[in-house]
């Protein structure tokens, strides 16, 4: 079986083909999310060279909105032209191979997001925590903890970036941990929806200044 995966969701893009006898292709580029040139250009070349997937796996964060929903539009395209099977991943599943660690990153609003991986599953949904409160959580964990952002202010995390590679690989090993479509990018809070106001409530507004 051909698995492609890709991911969009950090600051460096990953792409990945593995077939039946191992990777036959893996690339990591610096990802602009205001261009995704590079991406589409890559995702084109390795089509031609090694033809359609069977299955597609798209990294859905958490991590940029932008990035996850640029990949999974792009899946979502693939799989209408290509017939092949869709699927997504926890981009954090792709920052290790090994069996327990942890993934933080920033949530915005002065807040950072707690993922805890284990053999190649996210347990749970990403917690979301203030700097005092992850500083104390993860002292008390004893556990491998990784980050795609920029975050000094944790000492014990590493620099890591989701890698196709491995989201192919737990792709192969756990098939059953894929998120099947609708594919949506893992939000950290509820999504904030603003309901546009009828011509009768822009009425009223008007007459009372």
């Amino acid at each position: 079986m051909n698995i492609l995966a890709f991911d969009l969701s950090t600051r460096r893009g990953s792409l990945a083909l593995s077939t039946g006898n191992g990777v036959a292709f893996t690339r990591d580029w610096p990802n602009d999310r205001r261009n995704s040139g590079p991406f589409f250009q890559l995702l084109g070349e390795v089509i031609v060279e090694h033809g359609t997937p069977d299955l597609i796996v798209v990294g859905v964060g958490p991590g940029s909105y932008t990035g996850s929903r640029i990949a999974i539009s792009t899946g979502i395209g693939l799989q209408a032209s290509t017939g092949a099977t869709l699927g997504g991943l926890p981009s954090v599943v792709g920052l290790s191979n090994e069996e327990d660690y942890v993934a933080i990153g920033d949530a915005k609003r002065s807040s950072f997001f707690f993922a805890h991986v284990r053999g190649g599953r996210l347990i749970g949904a990403p917690e979301v925590f203030s700097e005092t409160e992850m500083t104390t959580r993860i002292s008390s964990i004893g556990l491998p903890v990784y980050t795609s952002d920029d975050l000094p202010q944790f000492n014990a995390a590493q620099v890591r970036f989701p890698s196709a590679e491995l989201l192919c690989r737990a792709a192969t090993e756990s098939p059953q941990n894929l998120i099947r479509a609708p594919l949506t990018p893992i939000y950290l809070r509820e999504p904030h929806i603003t309901t546009p106001r009828s011509k009768h409530d822009t009425a009223a507004s008007s007459l009372l200044g």
